[in-house]
């Protein structure tokens, strides 16, 4: 090998070796990315009362709620839809619809008759798995998930 190869060899191995940082940065990215996209939704699209009233405010969900129904949505491949209800009587206005991702129902470890603990914070709401207080899904202000959205950068 001449020395103009060698030296060719040598600057290709080093810049390949100082782009490796750079690779492992963009996949550690996409990996978080990608994690709180099944853990993250919006509480428009999360959060339905189950009730028929006109209202549908998020100021009076937080405490303790059992789920009594969880459902695929076939027309929503990966979404699934639970039905919380209030553990302290609340009459119908103790009842809501969660819409996540099938993902957190596992991530979460949530089963029928389970409890789901929802606090409310500055930026929606967290449910957590009551016995384990792990949270599996936070249910964000429009504001704040408009916020959260990635968007391709075209180099």
């Amino acid at each position: 090998m001449t020395r103009i190869n060698r030296c060719l060899a040598a600057f290709a191995l080093l810049f390949c070796v100082s782009a490796l940082p750079a690779l492992a940065a963009s996949s550690a990215a996409s990996s978080a990315s990608e994690s709180i996209t099944t853990s993250v939704g919006s509480i428009s699209d999360s959060i339905q009362k189950s009730s028929t009233s006109s209202t549908n405010t998020t100021a009076a969900i937080e405490g303790d709620y059992n789920v009594v129904e969880v459902a695929a949505l076939p027309e929503q491949p990966g979404t699934m839809r639970m039905k919380l209800q209030a553990v302290a009587d609340q009459g119908s206005d103790g009842e809501f619809f969660l819409y996540l991702p099938q993902k957190a129902v596992e991530q979460g470890e949530l089963a029928l008759g389970q409890v789901v603990t929802a606090r409310q914070r500055p930026y929606g709401v967290e449910f957590s798995n009551a016995q384990t207080r792990k949270a599996f899904f936070l249910a964000l202000t429009d504001d704040w998930y408009r916020e959260l959205q990635t968007n391709a950068v075209v180099l």
